[in-house]
């Protein structure tokens, strides 16, 4: 609603600009190019601006305030409302550059910059459909998923483990220990390095963003939360509860010493899980029933960043064990395996486990086909404002051409009283190439703020890589669109132009 509210408060503006111009009077509209430089909307301009970056900074401040660094829409929000306030400052800066009537320490470059004003709309329509392109692209490819970046790492979505396996039939042995091995046809070579972290499995609904429907019932991991401490990273805790004692949270001592509450079950689920798959937060319950047909509460203490366990929830293994006694053995399991060892592991393991019906996957692998649905969207959304910075750039060639021609006549008297015809294409450069610098400049810090959440997480690593190289190739884009443009309305003889006036 944020997004949509900030686009209407833009498209109000712009009528109105353009409601003012259809009224002014004639003789104003004859005057050419000193009319053009009194800016319309005038205070409207300078309300809006002023407003929506004081909205746009307001809203930073209070989500930061909230503790509520994870809410990607109110800093997107923030960013738009600060991108609108950039758009309607430059142009209040170009009308107040247009009225400027000193001349003091004007230098060359100083010259190109005020030309900037004296066509103002084009020059402002050039400096947002860049700066819209901008923001776009670096707001939206920030939230890009990536699970190869930091794969080994125990705080990443892998949580550091190489395989992910899921048996159709439960596993009663200890694969950590020899006599477990043993049972399956195993030698000591044979998973030498292989550690083993086993869940039990209560079967529910698909909780993961594989599934567009609304889960009810997730399934049910039981897990000692000692074998996973120190993996993933945790991005929120119930209220009342430490977020740093991390799978600990699931021992519920604390929840209980507070509520008295025994017969609800601690829970830790991932993050998007949470919030999509089953429209809670952190510190809500779901009703679940045991298999006695008893009812008991999942407690959401907490919740762990983009991971590969999404679509479960995560239950101490003695909780799981009173719910649902007749659940025997494992059915899921995450493997820390030796590097480069991961296929002969996989194989070796699905083929000693063939009987369970074991399938193996590679973590990353698994994080990918999550990742996949959130980067499709991203990546359609990239699209729109690649093009969008695409006709910016060219439509910054198509301003070049038209303001150099109107002005031949000018930049011929600046050659006939003795300035170089290469002074006179830096004079050009030096005009538009502010607008350029204007709209990246102004996209770039919009989307600063929109990226917040990315750049506040401890387990988002941005592709800073990939976003300077596509805005390097959009700024260098625009520079040679820029050059074009000045060499073919500056060739010829200005002097014949000057002649005609």
């Amino acid at each position: 609603m944020g997004f949509f509210a900030d686009t209407a408060v833009a498209i109000f503006t712009i009528w109105l600009t353009l409601r003012r111009q259809a009224r002014r009077p004639a003789r104003e509209l004859l005057s050419g190019d000193e009319s053009d430089q009194k800016m319309t909307s005038g205070w409207i301009v300078e309300w809006v601006a002023g407003l929506s970056g004081a909205a746009g900074l307001a809203l930073v401040a209070y989500a930061i305030s909230r503790h509520q660094t994870a809410d990607a829409e109110a800093f997107f929000e923030a960013g738009s409302l600060l991108l609108i306030a950039g758009i309607t400052a430059s142009a209040a800066w170009l009308g107040a550059l247009a009225r400027s009537v000193s001349a003091q320490r004007l230098s060359f470059v100083g010259l190109g910059v005020r030309g900037c004003a004296r066509r103002r709309k084009r020059s402002v329509s050039t400096i947002a459909l860049l700066a819209c392109g901008c923001f776009v692209i670096v707001s939206i490819g920030a939230f890009r998923l990536d699970a190869n970046q930091d794969a080994v790492k125990h705080s990443s979505g892998t949580g550091g483990f190489a395989l992910i396996g899921q048996a159709a039939l439960p596993v009663v042995q200890d694969l950590n220990a020899e006599s477990g091995r043993e049972f399956f046809g195993l030698s000591s070579n044979d998973l030498t390095g292989v550690s083993v972290t086993p869940f039990r499995v209560r079967d529910g609904d698909e909780a993961s963003c594989l599934n567009l429907n609304r889960a009810q019932k997730p399934r049910l991991l039981g897990v000692k939360p000692g074998q996973l401490a120190g993996r993933f990273t945790f991005t929120d805790a119930a209220k009342g509860l430490d977020l740093h004692r991390g799978w600990d949270l699931l021992k519920g001592s604390q929840r209980e010493a507070k509520t008295g509450d025994l017969d609800e079950v601690p829970a830790i689920g991932d993050a998007n899980s949470i919030q999509w798959a089953l429209g809670k937060s952190v510190g809500d319950a779901l009703d679940y029933t045991d298999e006695q047909g008893r009812t008991f509460k999942l407690h959401l203490v907490g919740a762990v960043a983009n991971s590969i366990l999404q679509g479960n929830l995560i239950i101490d293994e003695d909780e799981f064990l009173k719910r649902f006694p007749s659940e025997s053995g494992y059915r899921f399991f995450l493997m820390d395996v030796p590097g480069g060892t991961t296929k002969e592991i996989s194989a070796t393991l699905s083929r000693a486990l063939q009987d369970k019906g074991l399938e193996l996957t590679p973590t990353v692998e698994r994080l990918n086909a999550f990742n996949a649905v959130q980067n499709t969207y991203l990546g359609t959304f990239q699209i729109l404002g690649g093009l969008g910075l695409l006709l910016g750039s060219a439509g910054l060639g198509v301003v070049v051409l038209r303001n150099v021609l109107e002005r031949r006549g000018e930049l011929g008297l600046m050659l006939a009283v003795g300035f170089r015809k290469r002074a006179l294409q830096w004079l050009v450069l030096a005009e538009h190439g502010a607008l350029l610098g204007l709209g990246l400049g102004l996209g770039l810090a919009a989307a600063a703020v929109a990226v917040l959440p990315a750049l506040l997480s401890p387990a988002r690593q941005l592709p800073y890589e990939s976003l300077a190289i596509t805005l390097s190739a959009v700024l260098l884009n625009g520079v040679v669109w820029t050059l074009v443009a000045t060499r073919i309305a500056l060739r010829g003889n200005l002097l014949a132009a000057l002649r005609n006036e």
